[in-house]
């Protein structure tokens, strides 16, 4: 039989499901072994949100043959030190982060790593700030409000919400109408909960946190794309604990911090590295408060990666 095309909704590393893109029919596919032999340092060379051609061997057997050009996709470093790689998604609209300031509170560097990803990769991305009912008062209001501070000032926009009260689900459900989303986070952060309150039938299973050590249990095993009712997808991922960078030379880091770049032109060097340099506008703006230290150590420990990886 001839090849066809069709849409990867999801994938389970072996076995992939397929959407039909003519008929809309959902098959269950392998991938062809030779995809893995393609010069790629990609784990994962098929994924969700890609668009394939498909074939059926005579024994019923539906193959991916092939991987049409992506638009964009998400990637992330697969390990510490690894040279290999890990795309989350590919083909996609926007992304979306979700964090939380507590039980477990997410990282400012992570969160800095996926930004500067999705910009690397012009994916644009705004962030969540779940479980906002629990940051009403004391410290976690103060630390709630520098939050905001933070990623406004870094050109975020920002959704507060609390996907256990259903609080700002509305808002996000029309920010998803008719694009394909994806959704990531930490563990433990509410995502799955999220994706269950814009949609119940969705039915992603909502974990609970570990007392022990506040960080979340992985709820979610494998992506998949969730059709919307209002039209397009949302693509759940698992929940990931680090973010190595990849393909984004020394020099282009500074370009992906939107905060940073933006007073790149006024340094004294066109090369400023905004580290050491005299006559240093990011350096100046950071002394000044315009720029957020932990904004800034974050752009100072991916330099500091970039170096580990060329060894």
């Amino acid at each position: 039989m001839g090849e066809k095309e069709a849409l990867v909704v999801k994938s389970t590393g072996s076995w992939y499901a397929l959407q039909d893109l003519a008929s809309g029919t959902m098959l269950d596919a392998r991938m062809r072994g030779s995809l893995r032999l393609r010069g790629s340092r990609a784990t994962n060379p098929v994924v969700v949100g890609d668009r394939v051609r498909y074939e059926t061997d005579r024994d019923g057997t539906v193959v991916i043959a092939g991987v049409l050009p992506r638009r964009n996709y998400m990637i992330r470093r697969s390990s510490n030190l690894s040279k290999e790689s890990h795309i989350i998604a590919a083909n996609v609209d926007q992304a979306f982060l979700v964090a939380s300031l507590s039980r477990p509170a997410t990282a400012r560097e992570f969160i800095d790593r996926f930004l500067v990803t999705a910009e690397a990769y012009r994916i644009p991305v705004s962030l969540i700030l779940n479980k906002c009912d629990l940051y009403r008062d004391g410290e976690l209001a103060a630390e709630r409000d520098e939050f905001l501070r933070i990623y406004a000032s870094a050109g975020y926009e920002v959704l507060e919400m609390s996907a256990a009260l259903d609080e700002g689900v509305d808002a996000l459900r029309e920010r998803l109408s008719g694009r394909i989303t994806l959704l990531s986070g930490n563990s433990g952060v509410g995502k799955s909960t999220l994706i269950r309150a814009v949609d119940p039938s969705f039915g992603a299973r909502v974990g609970e946190v570990s007392q022990s050590s506040r960080r979340g249990r992985h709820t979610t095993t494998f992506s998949e794309m969730y059709p919307l009712a209002e039209g397009g997808y949302l693509i759940d991922t698992p929940g990931v604990k680090g973010f190595g960078l990849i393909d984004i030379d020394r020099e282009e880091i500074c370009r992906y911090f939107p905060d940073l770049f933006r007073r790149a032109p006024q340094c004294g060097y066109y090369n400023c590295t905004h580290t050491h340099e005299p006559s240093c506008a990011v350096k100046e703006a950071l002394r000044t408060g315009e720029i957020h230290p932990s904004r800034y150590e974050s752009y100072l420990k991916l330099l500091d990666d970039d170096k580990k990886y060329r060894r």
